[in-house]
């Protein structure tokens, strides 16, 4: 299931005649456990973005040689790790409404809400 291999977990069940349940029971406690383990077979950029941010979480103190390293035991290139970081940043970067924004938008909802019955 990890990756470079990411075999589904039906394929690695019928190969190693393990059932399908205790696989999953399996990813699901590795997950836990911070490992990447995406849920299919797909590409990386395919992955859910739990598991890119898991990378990135993995790879944020490494050096150039160590990522490279890493990135080579999951089959992912450097390029894609720099790519999910910056899209962590840029998620985080967007300004979060203040308590008394966020009253205020709801006081104006609740006013809109009222001239809409009322017509």
């Amino acid at each position: 299931m990890h990756p470079p291999h990411r075999q589904s977990v039906a394929r690695i069940s019928e190969e190693l005649g393990i059932h399908v349940m205790t696989l999953y029971k399996w990813r699901k406690a590795w997950r836990l456990q911070g490992e990447v383990v995406p849920a299919s077979e797909k590409e990386p950029e395919g992955w859910n973005a739990a598991d890119k941010f898991t990378v990135v979480l993995e790879s944020a103190g490494l050096n150039a040689t160590e990522l490279s390293a890493y990135c080579r035991e999951r089959g992912l290139f450097p390029e894609q790790v720099s790519r999910w970081r910056q899209a962590a940043q840029d998620a985080n970067a967007k300004p979060v409404l203040t308590m008394a924004e966020q009253k205020e938008l709801e006081k104006l909802l609740t006013q809109d809400q009222r001239v809409i019955k009322a017509l």
